[in-house]
């Protein structure tokens, strides 16, 4: 495997992560927001049901964007020393994100895999990369990617591989409204991409609906 085109797309990856917001989220500037919409669409905000809802959906929101605030890159610094060349897998890490389209929960489960190079990982960091990531306006495409380059570049790992599959409701309560679709999305690096099937062979696709 080339090691430079590894380093330059970890590089691109770093160039392109998002920001990390200077300030905690405004809560209070999310209750004024929260509070027009409820006038705007004809409701009463200050009727008994809606009067703490203004509150309720701004302490939400701190809580499903708090991965705008957090670096996935801390849960991959601390590795150990392995001699260990084969793939490491752990499947159906669950997860739920918000599509940055119309601010919908999409949901599901993770897949993610990769090939050490000297030094491994501690498995629930995995999960908690999967986590931070999924905790901020998301598309599925894009988590995919994010999550396969940042095992790849952060374990300088000679191949990593992620598949997510999951739900949307954005298609399935609004527009369409088609209750059983789900999205599957895959990102192969290095000797995963080189030979897929050593991969995707370990990884159970189907099921999210809840009928496995």
């Amino acid at each position: 495997m080339d090691r430079g085109s590894v380093l330059e797309r970890g590089e691109e990856v770093r160039s392109n992560r998002r920001p990390q917001a200077a300030k905690p989220i405004d809560l209070a500037r999310i209750e004024r927001a929260v509070r027009e919409i409820l006038v705007a669409i004809g409701e009463n905000p200050d009727r008994e049901g809606l009067r703490e809802t203004p509150a309720r959906v701004a302490r939400m929101y701190a809580e499903l964007f708090g991965g705008l605030h957090e670096d996935p890159r801390k849960h991959l610094q601390r590795v150990f020393t392995q001699k260990y060349d084969e793939i490491v897998v752990v499947r159906d890490i669950s997860f739920a994100s918000l599509c940055e389209h119309h601010l919908l929960p999409f949901f599901g489960r993770v897949h993610v895999g990769y090939v050490p190079d000297g030094s491994i990982v501690g498995l629930s960091k995995l999960a908690r990369v999967v986590d931070v990531l999924s905790r901020r306006p998301q598309v599925q495409e894009r988590l995919t990617v994010e999550i396969a380059d940042l095992i790849m570049h952060e374990l300088n790992a000679r191949g990593a591989g992620v598949v997510i599959e999951a739900v949307h409701t954005c298609m399935t309560i609004r527009g369409v409204r088609n209750q059983t679709s789900v999205c599957i999305t895959s990102a192969l690096r290095g000797t995963l991409k080189e030979k897929p099937d050593s991969f995707l062979s370990l990884v159970p696709v189907g099921g999210v609906m809840g009928d496995r």
